[in-house]
């Protein structure tokens, strides 16, 4: 059983359970793995804007040069800017320190390879491996040892490859909720950068207001933002901007499920998604796949985490993938969710269809869904409960044939995630999520 890495790297409370020790050991670990050329190998590093991501580069940086590697530190930037750059700058690794949508207390580190792929679950062992052995890893001496490179300006690699692939957007109007994160800089230069007129909230990070009452995880602002201002569409991104929830015209959101079905019907309607398919995620809403096959679409679902959306993408080689939270994959353009591209391939199908956002909300009807998230002391065990395979049973009669009981334990946070779908009342769907969860809750804590 995985002891470091969860669904998304390695993830905890900063300074606590993620510990500047263990920022070191993995760094030293990830120099020790790479491939030694003629010249010294540099790992990239990137970060976003909580406070603990200082101290956590810094071991990096130390475990990093301890193997003889050079650290190549690039500031604060996304996840997927860092996934871009650690391919176009030929670093033998990336790793982003990050906690993407989780509270200010975490952080995380999540490793790329050399290709700008997030490791396999094979290599993400390895390394746990030689983390829980002891360290008998070569320590060079004088010249060998690596070395800090500071970096703040490759991250304008990464703007300018957007900006080709994106369109002008003169005479639009966006609203966007940067989350007080990554791109609190970044999305409103490349927004004006291509001629939108811009409004934006929650650009300003002071180390501990990351995610705090706004971005993707509380849009509500945005909401009030976009009525106010007359925007044509509102943008919101998490900490490390790998996911984007809209706003439409009317002030309504837009989640991850809508914005891929608008998207693959327009790169169907472009002769450009292979096999009419895209992947979806066992949390999405069953009427998304109900709408794709409408309009002769076809969706391949696999498990919760944007890795695993890639992994059966590259396996079946489609186009575009996702998650109902907003992790959307264009593969011809990223190797990893980018909230940011997401957001630019949006305004172009607004601007080249020239119709707003609300007009699409009637594609999909979705079932009434509620997830209800249930903190737990452990996460593993819950499948051998009596009581609540039982209660677990009768839920799923309850709801009946096209209902859905899924129950997902976090790879994040100390959560199991109930969510239940049918077509009966949402209040009705909730009372059996709680219950659900209720028993969970006395079993384990």
């Amino acid at each position: 059983m995985k002891k470091l890495f969860g669904t998304d790297g390695v993830r905890g409370v900063a300074n606590v359970e993620l510990t500047p020790e263990m920022a070191y050991r993995i760094g030293r670990i990830c120099a020790h793995l790479v491939e030694q050329g003629t010249e010294k190998p540099f790992i990239a590093i990137g970060k976003d804007t909580r406070i603990s991501g200082d101290m956590l580069e810094g071991a990096l940086v130390a475990g990093i040069c301890s193997s003889g590697v050079n650290a190549r530190c690039l500031g604060v930037l996304s996840t997927p800017a860092l996934a871009y750059l650690t391919k176009a700058l030929g670093a033998a690794a990336g790793i982003m320190i990050s906690a993407s949508h989780n509270p200010i207390e975490d952080n995380g580190l999540k490793v790329f390879a050399a290709s700008g792929y997030k490791l396999s679950d094979e290599k993400e062992a390895y390394l746990e491996e030689l983390y829980f052995a002891e360290d008998r890893l070569p320590r060079p001496r004088g010249g060998a040892v690596g070395r800090q490179v500071i970096d703040r300006e490759a991250v304008n690699l990464y703007l300018d490859y957007l900006k080709k692939s994106s369109p002008d957007l003169s005479g639009m109007h966006i609203a966007m909720d940067c989350g007080h994160g990554a791109v609190y800089k970044l999305a409103p230069e490349i927004y004006r950068a291509l001629g939108a007129k811009v409004t934006v909230l929650n650009n300003e990070p002071n180390g501990v207001n990351i995610n705090v009452n706004c971005g993707s995880t509380d849009p509500s602002a945005l909401q009030e933002a976009v009525l106010k201002s007359g925007a044509q569409v509102g943008l919101a991104f998490d900490g490390d901007a790998d996911r984007l929830i809209a706003v439409d015209d009317q002030g309504q959101i837009v989640d991850g499920d809508l914005l891929m079905l608008l998207f693959a019907l327009n790169l169907k309607k472009k002769n450009r998604l292979a096999h009419d398919t895209f992947v979806i995620t066992v949390m999405s809403n069953g009427g998304l796949e109900v709408a794709a096959n409408r309009n002769g679409l076809k969706v391949v679902r696999t498990a919760v985490g944007d890795r695993y959306v890639l992994e059966k993408m590259l396996e079946g080689g489609y186009k575009l993938g996702g998650e109902q939270s907003g992790h959307i994959i264009f593969a011809d353009y990223a190797t990893t969710g980018d909230g940011l591209l997401s957001a630019l391939k949006l305004t172009e199908v607004l601007k080249e269809e020239g119709r707003p956002l609300s007009s699409y909300k009637n594609l999909m009807i979705r079932l009434p869904q509620v997830t209800v998230n249930c903190r737990v002391g452990r996460k593993d065990g819950w499948e051998e409960l009596p009581a609540f395979q039982q209660a677990l049973q009768q839920a799923k009669a309850k709801i009946g044939p096209v209902g859905r009981v899924l129950v997902r334990p976090s790879g994040t946070e100390p959560v199991i995630r109930i969510m239940v779908e049918g077509e009966g009342e949402e209040a009705a769907l909730r009372d059996i999520a709680a219950g659900l969860a209720d028993i969970l809750s006395k079993e384990l804590n």
